[in-house]
């Protein structure tokens, strides 16, 4: 997949809201503090210019947040949005706030026909919390196609990666293949990831 250009679309912030637009879509889901933000501009390759809002306070991001994507697949030009779904599971957002998060989550992920499936990030350097298994468990309920990407994975020893890659494809019953260690601060993980997205939006 080619990169050609990158641009804010849109955002949603109450269940049942419409997407701005019928584009195909690839939703980004995980924790409030396990790098997503910054996956996601590495990805976009947004080194100078982020596009997506990186936060010293976890759980900031509240709405889902579309970006279309102009991209070269299979030699030709095509748009998808990235959808960046609100950080889960921070316990010292405000009580309205985590109340309104799994609404507006969940509505979006039964209800979006758009949606080819969702990149679920959990941090590389501990198992995945019971909010993780939930999010997963809910994906898999509802047939969702998931790719689990271990993030901070530059911050393990090449020995300690290893074992963390096998633990989580054994705790979460999945095939390696769908297990992707990435690094948004070296890149690592990133051609993977990318191949992986060019799969899911091209269908091969």
């Amino acid at each position: 997949m080619k990169l050609k250009s990158v641009e804010f679309a849109g955002a949603i912030a109450r269940p049942g809201q419409a997407p701005p637009g019928t584009l195909p879509q690839v939703a980004f889901a995980g924790r409030s503090n396990v790098g997503k933000s910054s996956l996601i501009n590495r990805v976009l390759e947004r080194h100078r210019k982020q596009i997506a809002r990186v936060s010293a306070s976890p759980g900031k991001t509240q709405e889902i947040n579309f970006y279309r994507i102009r991209a070269e697949l299979d030699g030709a030009d095509d748009d998808f949005f990235l959808v960046d779904l609100p950080g889960y599971g921070f316990a010292r957002a405000p009580r309205p706030v985590r109340e309104a998060w799994r609404p507006l989550i969940e509505g979006f992920l039964r209800g979006t026909d758009e949606l080819l499936g969702v990149v679920q990030l959990i941090d590389a350097r501990h198992e995945p919390t019971p909010d993780d298994l939930r999010m997963i468990e809910f994906l898999s309920g509802i047939e969702m196609p998931t790719l689990i990407v271990l993030t901070k994975i530059d911050k393990l020893k090449p020995a300690e990666r290893e074992k963390r890659l096998e633990s989580a494809t054994a705790l979460l019953r999945i095939d390696a293949d769908q297990v992707i260690g990435f690094s948004s601060t070296t890149g690592e993980g990133r051609d993977a990831l990318m191949e992986s997205l060019e799969h899911l939006l091209t269908g091969d």
